[in-house]
């Protein structure tokens, strides 16, 4: 649909250049709000009334008698004040449109694209803000694949920052173990994790003097020697592969990971470093609060309220800071630093994807190219976007301004539960709290929800569902479509929102099989689904039939309100493709959750209104079997963009 949009408007253009000797410098083609204006429009006309002064309305007759034949085009009508009403070839639409969702995705080509997500620290378990963030960056990745873009999905991690400084803390000064101890640990190793941590967080409070305890333990990481070295290697290994275990539930998965103490041991940093003074982007403070500090010059009013802390790039001990090793490690993403990282497998999935990771070890010469991207996307939430800001501004003091430009911060806001959610995920509130619209978690105070519970719980919630429509089914499978259903439920909501509202996380909207929701969604698939398997068991055609014959026969309906319905179906269909683009064009990824909902509505209506295998006119029952293949055609490739998967039944 959008290239025949894109195809009219050229058309428009030429014509308008030929007749008038101009034109605007783009020409809209929408879509009109009612059945009757036509398939598309164009309001072009009316801009260049003001130009020609002349009425809209004999500017568009004219366009419509002069525009030359269009493929997939019909005719052409002035319509309304001097709207250009575009009518299609039925026929030759439905069959462009079933090469479309017959097509795979392009095979991948081009400069490669980095996508950046997850980022969790490898301190304790994930939670349910973490699944946000996977969610969208996963999302992303597969919107991007669809578009035959090269992608490289990466998780970066932190194993040199204060959290692991703190759970090193708690194993080494709380329980008194090392590395021994931690690698012979049995159970929920990240659980465990989430309870000490919240352990050391307490005992800060109750001898605030022990804080002085991660100065030391945070060189010891930087320079990656002795046993607290160890024992952070053992601790975040293990919670990595709890993590990557968690995400692996949801059909999230990465190409690489880079570890933060890589980026320091292959002095990425310093090359980073000489490259900054060189240029005079960081100065050294020689007195005040910051003495001893490099911290990066920033002017303008995006940094007026940054808190001076926050512009340290080197603390005065010698250590690097966050913003710091992102700098170089943005500038080793766009190929822009002459080092390079050595890579090993970390693990292969139960899909068959190797996950690979940077080593300080030998590594392995054959190994994918990581790294070298034109555009790279930062997914991180919106507290972040100072610090994301202050990585651009270092790319572009260094010169590196396309660069920066093409670093995007894909920020996305907190996620927070409703009381009742709370409460049913075992949350201690208060009647105040019952009071509140959401309850903000906090990591910190133990007062947060593991990502691993979450899905426990939805997979609770849907089996109960499922063992309710299908008590007969074996366990085995019960299971299994409880499984999906829970994915389901989560991958919608965590997408359905704008990114820059609070995700107030609820159940029962979640899970839900009516109203707005992953399960609604794929109801709807699993009902187009069983149409043509009961076809097939009662001798008529299968789905590939059902190809054939939108490739082959006309779509060739009587006039009337039935055909128009049945033809507003298909051409909501088309806008699969289109609506994704202007997803990933915004970042704004709830315009693909809301397409399928309403996809998905307009089908459920049209099942209810328009029987199939009822249906005694076979004229009339051909041309709904081709309109629900390309509804669940579509419907499948759209929820594999959301990583939502289609359970057998319902």
């Amino acid at each position: 649909m959008q290239a025949l949009k894109d195809e009219i408007a050229s058309a428009i253009g030429r014509l308008l250049t030929e007749r008038y000797g101009q034109a605007p410098e783009r020409i809209v083609v929408e879509y009109p709000p009612q059945t009757g204006m036509g398939d598309l429009a164009s309001p072009v006309a009316f801009e260049m009334a003001k130009r020609l002064r002349k009425a809209p309305r004999a500017i568009a007759a004219e366009l419509a008698a002069g525009l030359p034949a269009i493929p997939g085009v019909a005719r052409v009508e002035a319509g309304g004040a001097g709207y250009l009403n575009v009518f299609l070839d039925r026929a030759a639409a439905v069959r462009a449109l079933a090469r479309e969702v017959s097509t795979p995705p392009a095979a991948p080509s081009g400069d490669k694209v980095i996508v950046e997500h997850t980022n969790i620290n490898p301190n304790k378990a994930a939670h349910i803000g973490h699944l946000r963030n996977a969610v969208l960056g996963d999302t992303l990745a597969r919107c991007l694949r669809f578009f035959g873009r090269r992608v490289e999905v990466q998780n970066y991690i932190d194993d040199t920052g204060v959290q692991v400084a703190d759970i090193v803390i708690g194993f080494r000064d709380l329980l008194k173990q090392g590395a021994a101890e931690a690698a012979a640990f049995t159970g929920r190793f990240d659980h465990f994790c989430w309870d000490l941590y919240a352990r050391v967080t307490e005992m800060y409070a109750a001898r605030p003097e022990t804080r002085a305890l991660r100065q030391e333990v945070l060189k010891a990481l930087e320079e990656r020697h002795g046993p607290i070295a160890a024992l952070a290697d053992v601790i975040t290994h293990r919670i990595v592969n709890c993590h990557l275990d968690t995400m692996g539930r949801i059909g999230v998965r990465y190409d690489l990971l880079p570890w933060e103490h890589d980026i320091l041991a292959f002095r990425f940093w310093d090359h980073a470093f000489a490259l900054l003074k060189e240029k005079r982007a960081i100065e050294h403070v020689g007195e005040g609060a910051r003495s001893g500090c490099w911290v990066m010059a920033l002017e303008g009013e995006r940094f007026a309220d940054l808190k001076e802390g926050e512009k340290i790039i080197v603390r005065s001990n010698g250590t690097v800071t966050y913003v710091g090793k992102d700098i170089a490690y943005q500038l080793w993403k766009f190929g822009l630093l002459r080092s390079d990282f050595r890579y090993a497998p970390f693990r292969d999935g139960s899909d068959g994807q190797r996950v690979w990771a940077t080593t300080s070890g030998p590594g392995e010469a054959a190994h994918p190219q990581f790294g070298t991207a034109a555009r790279v996307y930062n997914v991180i939430d919106v507290r972040q976007g100072y610090l994301q800001a202050i990585v651009a501004e270092g790319l572009r003091a260094l010169g590196h301004r396309d660069q920066a430009d093409r670093s995007v911060h894909f920020s996305y806001e907190m996620v927070a539960l409703t009381p009742a959610s709370a409460e049913r995920l075992g949350i201690p509130l208060t009647d105040e709290d019952r009071r509140r619209p959401t309850i903000e978690m906090s990591g910190r105070r133990g007062l947060g929800v593991k990502a691993d519970d979450l899905l426990d719980a939805l997979e609770a919630g849907a089996l109960a569902e499922v063992e309710a429509r299908n008590a007969d089914l074996p366990a085995g499978e019960r299971g299994a479509l409880a499984r999906a259903i829970a994915v389901g439920a989560l991958r919608y909501f965590m997408i359905k929102y704008t990114r820059n509202k609070v995700l107030a996380f609820d159940f029962d909207e979640a899970l839900s099989f009516e109203g707005e929701s992953g399960p609604y969604v794929q109801y709807a698939i699993v009902r187009a689904a069983g149409i043509f398997e009961k076809m097939a068991a009662a001798g008529g055609p299968d789905q590939e039939a059902a190809a054939r014959a939108a490739l082959e026969e006309a779509f060739d309906l009587p006039e009337g309100e039935a055909a128009e319905e049945h033809w507003s179906l298909v051409t909501q269909v088309a806008r699969c493709r289109e609506t994704v683009e202007q997803a990933v064009e915004a970042l704004e990824l709830s315009q693909i959750a809301k397409y399928a909902f309403a996809l998905a509505q307009r089908f459920n209506s049209f099942y209810h209104k328009y029987p199939v295998m009822k249906e005694p006119d076979p004229r009339w029952q051909r041309a709904r079997i081709v309109v629900t293949w390309l509804f669940l055609a579509q419907m499948r490739r759209l929820v594999d963009l959301i990583g939502i998967p289609v359970p057998s039944r319902m």
